[in-house]
């Protein structure tokens, strides 16, 4: 039968749906160890399990961004917004107040820090 090419929105389809379980039995314990593994090299369970089920080891540089790495991007984008506004504010030949130019002061001491902080993340 031929597919209904409609968009229905949502989450699209994934190409290779993961539907089979496996249910192993362990103690609290090693629950708890296994858990903290994954958690460790941010995956969940599921991801390491099956990572170190198939290939007998985990391949740690494909995985997730750390959380400051994202929390770092946030930013960055934040500041580009507000970087965009001032900028189409400044093109249409209007003036900063003095509240618009401290926020300015602030963001632009913020940027600073970050970029040091990326530098010292990438070392």
């Amino acid at each position: 039968m031929e597919e209904d090419k409609r968009n229905k929105g949502g989450r699209p389809r994934k190409k290779i749906k993961k539907e089979c379980y496996i249910t192993i039995k362990c103690t609290l314990y090693e629950k708890k160890v296994i858990e903290g593994k994954a958690k460790s090299i941010q995956l969940n369970t599921s991801e390491y399990l099956r990572e170190l089920g198939l290939t007998g080891k985990i391949n740690q540089q494909n995985k997730a961004l750390s959380k400051e790495i994202l929390s770092m991007t946030g930013t960055l984008n934040h500041l580009a917004a507000n970087l965009n506004q001032i900028a189409k504010k400044r093109n249409s030949e209007e003036q900063l107040n003095p509240v618009e130019r401290a926020f300015l002061n602030v963001q632009s001491r913020e940027l600073n820090g970050l970029a040091i902080l990326i530098k010292n993340k990438l070392k």
